[in-house]
């Protein structure tokens, strides 16, 4: 067993390379020049004079592009800085890869079960596109995607079937703090992490006065969130907006499951502005290069987050 466990191991670091290979001969890209944690941690402070921030939900899908997809992380970068949402979940032999469902048929041309297939069924599936179409790729392993993703983008994990204490090992394997947060539903969940690592970045579901405060009462560092606040613009938000603020963290909503979903691009691009203008600071999208697009005018002159945006 352990041999057959470093063998696949030797295969899932030769793939990553030769991920990074295939997927890094392309058009030039922006890039998030985050070298620290602490620099990490500054990316995310909000300052009131911050340039609106953009997260891929899924990785960010298009047409062609795959979610979850090392191609789909690389085409929006082609229109926008931005980081990355996705969804780590186990296979049958415990590799860890990107897939949303527990099931292949949406987004793959395998059928039934993610964990009824081992890894090395699955790297023979190609994935499908935001319609359905079949594409030439494939779906890539978390460690590909963290490999891919140093130097030029943040990723934030999700939490589906694979536990914390694995993903912490994952990330201290990398030494990934730096471009690599969690997300976390609750307290709990991050008193975990940074109790393992006091480096952790947070994406944070923070949607009501009570979960703040029991962020703080969990002595969680205020400089090591970013706050989830919900799905909605809505006036209810204000309060709770301001309280995040005046602890110099950003506040995120996720447009996927609502404003992503309007009829027309003029009615997303205004839902998109709308939510900037009404003090949050970063928007999750499943449609990343429109709500870019969208909110680009209402970036300040000066901000001292340009200094992380570069080009690669």
């Amino acid at each position: 067993m352990n041999l057959r466990r470093a063998g696949i191991q030797v295969a899932i670091a030769a793939s990553c390379f030769m991920a990074v290979q295939a997927v890094g001969q392309s058009k030039k890209i922006n890039v998030l020049n985050i070298s620290t944690p602490q620099q990490l941690q500054q990316y995310f402070k909000y300052t009131g004079h911050d340039v609106p921030l953009i997260s891929g939900h899924r990785g960010g899908p298009d047409t062609g592009a795959p979610e979850n997809s090392l191609e789909a992380f690389e085409h929006s970068l082609q229109f926008t800085p931005a980081i990355f949402e996705i969804d780590p979940r186990f296979t049958k032999d415990s590799v860890i890869v990107l897939l949303h469902d527990d099931t292949l048929d949406r987004t793959t041309t395998g059928k039934g079960k993610l964990n009824s297939y081992t890894w090395a069924e699955v790297k023979k599936l190609q994935l499908k596109d935001v319609n359905g179409n079949v594409t030439p790729y494939r779906v890539p392993t978390l460690e590909e995607a963290i490999v891919w993703a140093k130097g030029r983008t943040v990723l934030s994990l999700d939490k589906k079937d694979v536990p914390m204490e694995t993903t912490a090992k994952l990330i201290k394997k990398h030494h990934a703090e730096t471009w690599v947060m969690v997300t976390v539903h609750n307290a709990k969940q991050a008193r975990f992490y940074y109790d393992d690592n006091k480096n952790i970045m947070f994406e944070a579901f923070v949607k009501t006065k009570q979960a703040l405060e029991e962020y703080e009462q969990a002595g969680i560092p205020w400089q090591q969130i970013m706050a989830y606040i919900g799905p909605e613009d809505k006036p209810e938000n204000k309060e709770l907006i301001d309280l995040l603020h005046q602890r110099g963290v950003m506040c995120m909503i996720s447009s996927a499951p609502t404003y992503d979903k309007l009829p027309t691009k003029e009615e997303r691009a205004k839902a998109y502005a709308q939510i900037i203008k009404s003090g949050v600071d970063v928007i999750e999208a499943d449609r990343a290069i429109e709500a870019a697009e969208a909110v680009k005018s209402l970036a300040p002159a000066f901000s001292e987050k340009k200094k992380f945006f570069g080009k690669k």
